[in-house]
């Protein structure tokens, strides 16, 4: 285990990421899936670990690489939830082992998962991810993922990967919300410690923790982290389904897996630097029948250092005792973005999608 600390002893709290190894194939039993995650989650507790973090659709297969025709068979890698109840499909045979599981142990969760929204007889299909707050025993948060990658048609080429996100989830409506998670770390401030009127400096990062959630491409979009970075994350969790190799691009399979694992961690190390958050990122890795995925898993301090990664790509904890004070040195001093920031140069960034370069010279 590795450990991260700093002068606030008060703000420790030890998490991990829930590496899983392949999940074969579209016809794998989802109880055994489920076991494996199981597991996981009793490692975790036996290490102290208070929050866990699973990987993007973890429950299942990467069945985004799949081209599958039958509405009936497609329909068996989501879970259902709607209006009246939003967080409905913790109670679906699929997961409910798991948070029962949770509940006695008191760990939060973070998990991926296919979500099928069904709101006034209209379907989504959500690529998702939520949280579950083991202390109050019910989930508190949901995130959508935003940056769907691939493409909508398959390529026709036999033999080439396929990554049909476009085809299979509907782009994420819900932003990026910050949360508070309760009964993480000891001593932290509650409202009814703290009065803004007097000095609203004075009580950041004394609070319960400020979590953000992102899935997999989410975590290459700069846009993304700072949009926590300016609620005052310090904690983003990540999970991912990443492609090892691509026989369709350029290089050999080692050389495209080591490229992919250079700009995962590039990725999470910038993400996490340039918003003084730690970040925990965990994969699902190794060979499932569409193809292969990195591995990777690890947890990144706010000065953008692996404080600990995954050594496999099979099932594997990975875990460390963070310090959440180490936070506000940054937020203090380069990110301190209320002294720097120059939001009125900024607008092209949201007035523009694709690229506009400037005009040919005569």
């Amino acid at each position: 285990m590795a450990t991260a600390s700093g002068s606030d002893l008060s703000r420790l709290l030890t998490v991990a990421a829930a590496q899983m190894g392949p999940v074969k194939s579209l016809s794998t039993p989802r109880s055994e899936t489920l076991e494996r995650m199981l597991k996981l989650l009793e490692q975790a507790a036996e290490k102290g670990v208070k929050l866990l973090v699973y990987p993007e659709l973890a429950f299942t297969t990467f069945f985004a690489s799949y081209i599958i025709q039958d509405p009936d068979e497609l329909a068996k890698f989501f879970e259902q939830a709607s209006p009246s109840g939003p967080y409905a499909f913790i109670n679906s045979p699929n997961i409910k082992p798991l948070i029962d599981r949770t509940d006695k142990l008191g760990i939060d969760l973070y998990f991926g998962f296919g979500e099928r929204w069904v709101d006034d007889g209209k379907t989504s299909d959500f690529n998702t991810c939520v949280y579950y707050s083991a202390s109050l025993r019910k989930c508190i948060a949901k995130y959508r993922k935003i940056h769907l990658p691939g493409r909508y048609e398959p390529l026709t080429t036999p033999g080439f990967s396929q990554q049909l996100e476009k085809r299979y989830f509907t782009v994420g409506n819900l932003g990026f919300k910050t949360f508070r998670a309760p009964g993480l770390v000891d001593g932290a401030l509650k409202a009814r410690d703290v009065d803004l009127a007097a000095d609203p400096k004075a009580s950041q990062g004394k609070g319960d923790p400020i979590i953000g959630m992102l899935l997999c491409n989410d975590r290459r979009w700069a846009e993304a982290w700072r949009c926590y970075g300016l609620q005052g994350i310090e904690l983003l969790l990540e999970g991912y389904n990443t492609t090892a190799f691509a026989p369709q691009y350029e290089g050999s399979p080692e050389w495209q897996e080591e490229e992919a694992l250079f700009h995962h961690r590039l990725s999470c190390q910038s993400g996490s630097y340039q918003n003084a958050c730690f970040s925990i990122h965990s994969a699902k890795a190794g060979v499932e029948d569409h193809g292969s995925l990195i591995g990777g898993s690890s947890i990144v301090d706010p000065n953008g250092h692996i404080i600990v990664e995954a050594k496999t790509k099979e099932d594997e904890l990975v875990y460390a005792t963070i310090d959440l004070a180490k936070c506000r040195k940054g937020k203090g001093r380069v990110f301190a973005f209320d002294d720097h920031r120059r939001p009125e140069h900024y607008s092209r960034l949201l007035e523009q999608t694709g690229v506009q370069e400037p005009p040919f010279l005569d």
